[in-house]
């Protein structure tokens, strides 16, 4: 029988109405024309000849009766591809904002227990002719070490599809109640590992709702006195059940630019701008900075370490903290700021070049802002306030069904108390970031997308004039210096060239 693990069963336990914790991507296809045009259907028939290769795909979450023990995995039975991969349309021609709110309204629903944890929806009727995938996973699915996610495997580098041995996949008969509890009191017997793990995620499930009935409190108390409730922080505080997503899309090169000018790595050129964005947006809000000077950020890393889970990707998945400076006037100087706490994480030596993680198989974005986004979770313990998940994919196209993708934004989930996620994504010349807002306490996110746009264009137009400054020979110099160092990890903290 095989158990839900230890942290899987953890998340399954805490996820709420207000923090469903699953992993969304938005990716945006030509999808070509003539009877080989990618459609619904198509779709369909890539799934089923890729969904073999994720077993856990066709498996739903089976409860142990009282809770005894953590869920088990069982097949399926009445398994339905069909519900799982889903059709859609906007108003013809459908707007990048139109299929943002529909994304806000598909991530902001959990998904249903008791089938297999994810959706795959198609969205016909976007501007342009294009097609749209929207895939939604939960944290508990996707680990990276028994299971990666299904968008991994359904982008192929060439046009021309892969052709696979039939799927001849049978569900197993799910296990009886008696038969799964019995199990349960055996395993908490003779393991008393087991037994404690139990206790833990029913102990967390407790005082998370514990939590929710709290704020559920303060708000209704807020309600009948007229005030609103104190906020925990500028950018911290409580989650309602719904999201609003805001995607930007920038160019690769833009980055290059400003680190040829001002030294540093493609990641660290991200962070910065995401510094001046937040700096930016705060400043226009009604409480400014608040005498914030800086916003600590988690940025989980790629990185080899033999104390740390292993990953099917080829290496471990570590978090770093960063102290944002949104404090800090110049756009350089945060750059070099962001720098240097990059350095000691290159110093250690663990570090991944990124492009390694660029040239796996498949789209490994989709996978590694999956675990990025687990090990965000895990760190709540520790402090912040906000998660960034900086993931560099392929510099060259790829295709699903013979459909070429052209954008993939990344949709990260939130965790209580942190109404804000980022997600960055680079691929095929460009950088795709994916925000994620509560709708409610942050009502203005679109802004900070215009802000990140802002913030970028500031430090362009400094590495210009600075390259205008510098002396010929000097210029020439620094555009011949060899791009082989770097490091890298799920951050995309190398440069991929």
């Amino acid at each position: 029988m095989d158990r839900v693990r230890p942290r899987d069963a953890v998340f399954l336990a805490e996820e709420s109405p207000q923090t469903p914790l699953h992993n969304v991507t938005i990716e945006v296809f030509d999808p070509g024309t003539g009877p080989d045009a990618l459609d619904h259907a198509r779709l369909v028939r890539l799934v089923r000849d890729r969904i073999a290769f994720v077993p856990r795909y066709r498996q739903r979450v089976l409860t142990v009766p009282g809770n005894l023990a953590a869920p088990v995995w069982v097949d399926d039975e009445n398994f339905d591809l069909g519900y799982h991969v889903r059709r859609s349309a906007l108003p013809r021609p459908g707007t990048r904002e139109q299929l943002l709110e529909l994304a806000g309204r598909i991530v902001s629903r959990p998904l249903d227990r008791s089938r297999p944890l994810w959706e795959i929806y198609f969205v016909e009727g976007l501007e342009s002719g294009r097609v749209a995938l929207l895939s939604k996973t939960h944290q508990a699915l996707v680990d990276g070490v028994h299971t990666v996610d299904l968008g991994q495997l359904l982008l192929d580098l060439h046009p021309e599809s892969r052709e696979l041995d039939p799927d001849d996949w049978a569900p197993r008969p799910a296990p009886s109640s008696a038969a799964v509890l019995a199990s349960a009191v055996k395993e908490n017997l003779t393991d008393p590992l087991a037994a404690l793990d139990t206790a833990r995620s029913g102990s967390q499930a407790v005082l998370r709702a514990a939590g929710h009935g709290s704020a559920r409190a303060r708000g209704l108390l807020a309600a009948a006195t007229g005030r609103s409730p104190q906020r925990n922080g500028v950018i911290n505080g409580p989650l309602s059940q719904q999201r609003r997503i805001v995607a930007v899309q920038t160019r690769l090169d833009d980055y290059r630019q400003v680190r040829d000018a001002h030294g540093g790595t493609i990641n660290d050129v991200i962070l910065a701008t995401l510094s001046g964005a937040l700096r930016a947006w705060l400043m226009t809000r009604a409480e400014s900075l608040g005498g914030l000077r800086q916003v600590r950020a988690v940025v989980p890393v790629s990185v080899i370490d033999e104390e740390l889970e292993a990953t099917s990707l080829g290496s471990q998945i570590a978090a770093h903290f960063v102290d944002l400076p949104v404090g800090e006037q110049s756009p350089v100087v945060r750059l070099h700021q962001v720098s240097y706490s990059f350095q000691a994480h290159k110093d250690t030596g663990r570090s991944v070049a990124a492009n390694r993680l660029a040239g796996l198989a498949g789209f490994a974005p989709t996978t590694f802002h999956a675990i990025g986004s687990r090990v965000a979770a895990t760190e709540l313990r520790r402090g912040y306030h906000l998660s960034v998940t900086n993931v560099p994919g392929p510099q060259a196209p790829l295709y699903a069904a013979g459909a070429r993708m052209v954008a993939s934004y990344p949709v990260p989930p939130l965790v209580p108390g942190h109404p804000l996620a980022i997600g960055v994504t680079s691929y095929d010349g460009g950088v795709f970031y994916g925000i994620t807002a509560d709708r409610d306490w942050i009502p203005d996110a679109d802004l900070l997308g215009v802000c990140v746009r802002e913030a970028l264009d500031e430090l362009l137009e400094l590495s210009s004039e600075t390259r205008q400054r510098a002396p010929r020979g000097r210029r020439g110099a620094r555009a011949a210096r060899p791009r082989t160092r770097g490091r890298g990890g799920a951050d995309g903290s190398s440069r991929p060239d």
